[in-house]
Protein backbone atom coordinates (compact mmCIF):
# COMPACT_ATOMS: atom_id res chain seq x y z
CA UNK A 1 0.00 0.00 0.00
CA UNK A 2 1.33 3.33 -1.18
CA UNK A 3 1.89 5.55 2.03
CA UNK A 4 3.55 8.96 2.04
CA UNK A 5 5.42 10.03 5.48
CA UNK A 6 6.95 13.31 5.87
CA UNK A 7 9.86 14.60 7.81
CA UNK A 8 12.05 17.79 9.00
CA UNK A 9 9.33 20.42 10.55
CA UNK A 10 10.43 21.98 13.84
CA UNK A 11 11.12 25.47 14.86
CA UNK A 12 12.83 28.40 13.47
CA UNK A 13 13.12 31.92 13.55
CA UNK A 14 11.94 34.88 11.31
CA UNK A 15 14.13 34.47 8.44
CA UNK A 16 15.95 30.94 8.97
CA UNK A 17 15.41 28.08 6.61
CA UNK A 18 14.00 24.72 7.02
CA UNK A 19 14.09 21.76 4.67
CA UNK A 20 11.53 19.15 4.35
CA UNK A 21 11.05 15.42 3.13
CA UNK A 22 8.38 13.23 2.07
CA UNK A 23 9.41 9.47 1.32
CA UNK A 24 6.90 7.50 -0.62
CA UNK A 25 6.71 3.98 -0.16
CA UNK A 26 4.81 1.62 -1.98
CA UNK A 27 5.58 2.99 -5.65
CA UNK A 28 7.93 1.14 -7.69
CA UNK A 29 10.71 3.26 -8.93
CA UNK A 30 9.16 3.55 -12.13
CA UNK A 31 5.51 4.43 -10.86
CA UNK A 32 7.12 7.48 -8.53
CA UNK A 33 8.45 8.73 -11.61
CA UNK A 34 5.03 9.65 -12.90
CA UNK A 35 4.05 11.01 -10.02
CA UNK A 36 2.88 14.65 -9.67
CA UNK A 37 3.95 15.44 -6.36
CA UNK A 38 2.93 18.36 -4.00
CA UNK A 39 3.45 20.17 -0.78
CA UNK A 40 0.23 21.67 1.37
CA UNK A 41 -0.44 23.72 4.17
CA UNK A 42 -2.90 24.35 6.85
CA UNK A 43 -2.84 26.99 9.26
CA UNK A 44 -4.35 26.74 12.77
CA UNK A 45 -7.95 28.18 11.73
CA UNK A 46 -7.61 28.18 8.15
CA UNK A 47 -7.96 26.29 4.56
CA UNK A 48 -5.63 24.06 3.50
CA UNK A 49 -3.79 25.54 0.54
CA UNK A 50 -1.45 24.37 -2.10
CA UNK A 51 2.68 25.71 -1.66
CA UNK A 52 4.58 23.88 -4.66
CA UNK A 53 3.80 21.27 -7.13
CA UNK A 54 6.32 19.14 -9.09
CA UNK A 55 5.69 17.45 -12.30
CA UNK A 56 6.71 14.05 -13.98
CA UNK A 57 9.24 15.93 -16.26
CA UNK A 58 10.42 18.04 -13.14
CA UNK A 59 8.45 21.62 -13.66
CA UNK A 60 7.77 23.19 -10.90
CA UNK A 61 4.75 25.08 -9.62
CA UNK A 62 4.19 27.72 -6.87
CA UNK A 63 1.82 29.87 -5.13
CA UNK A 64 2.37 33.48 -4.84
CA UNK A 65 2.92 33.94 -1.24
CA UNK A 66 6.32 31.61 -1.43
CA UNK A 67 7.66 32.02 -4.86
CA UNK A 68 11.42 33.33 -4.62
CA UNK A 69 11.73 31.49 -1.20
CA UNK A 70 10.49 27.66 -1.28
CA UNK A 71 12.48 25.36 -3.72
CA UNK A 72 10.48 22.11 -4.39
CA UNK A 73 12.61 19.21 -6.07
CA UNK A 74 12.51 15.26 -6.01
CA UNK A 75 14.67 12.46 -6.50
CA UNK A 76 13.15 9.62 -8.14
CA UNK A 77 15.73 7.55 -6.99
CA UNK A 78 14.78 7.78 -3.48
CA UNK A 79 11.11 8.26 -3.69
CA UNK A 80 11.50 11.24 -2.04
CA UNK A 81 10.34 14.61 -2.09
CA UNK A 82 11.92 17.79 -1.17
CA UNK A 83 10.76 21.57 -0.28
CA UNK A 84 13.46 23.84 0.46
CA UNK A 85 11.92 26.85 2.34
CA UNK A 86 14.26 29.95 2.76
CA UNK A 87 13.65 33.44 4.22
CA UNK A 88 10.95 31.89 6.39
CA UNK A 89 7.85 34.10 7.78
CA UNK A 90 5.88 33.87 10.93
CA UNK A 91 3.03 33.53 8.69
CA UNK A 92 4.40 30.44 6.93
CA UNK A 93 3.38 28.37 10.27
CA UNK A 94 1.60 25.57 9.57
CA UNK A 95 1.33 22.23 9.46
CA UNK A 96 2.98 20.92 5.92
CA UNK A 97 1.78 18.17 3.78
CA UNK A 98 2.68 16.08 0.85
CA UNK A 99 0.51 14.63 -1.57
CA UNK A 100 0.42 12.82 -4.83
CA UNK A 101 -1.49 11.66 -8.01
CA UNK A 102 -0.53 10.03 -11.34
CA UNK A 103 -0.38 12.47 -13.93
CA UNK A 104 1.31 12.86 -17.24
CA UNK A 105 0.41 16.41 -17.54
CA UNK A 106 1.95 19.57 -15.80
CA UNK A 107 1.21 19.98 -11.68
CA UNK A 108 -0.44 22.89 -10.87
CA UNK A 109 0.10 23.86 -7.02
CA UNK A 110 -3.31 23.56 -6.35
CA UNK A 111 -4.41 20.91 -7.98
CA UNK A 112 -6.14 18.01 -6.40
CA UNK A 113 -4.55 15.34 -5.02
CA UNK A 114 -5.33 11.57 -4.30
CA UNK A 115 -2.60 10.51 -1.55
CA UNK A 116 -1.83 12.23 1.45
CA UNK A 117 1.18 12.04 4.35
CA UNK A 118 -0.05 12.74 8.08
CA UNK A 119 1.83 16.30 7.95
CA UNK A 120 4.70 17.96 9.51
CA UNK A 121 4.53 20.87 12.03
CA UNK A 122 6.62 24.16 10.82
CA UNK A 123 6.81 26.40 13.46
CA UNK A 124 8.59 30.32 12.73
CA UNK A 125 8.44 32.71 15.80
CA UNK A 126 9.37 36.31 15.58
Amino acid sequence: QAQLVESGGGSVQDGGSMRLSCAASGYTGYTYSKLCMGWFRQAPGKEREGVAAISSDGSTSYADPVKGRFTVSRDNAKNTLYLQMNSLKPEDTAMYYCAARYSNSFCRYYDAMSAWGKGTLVTISS
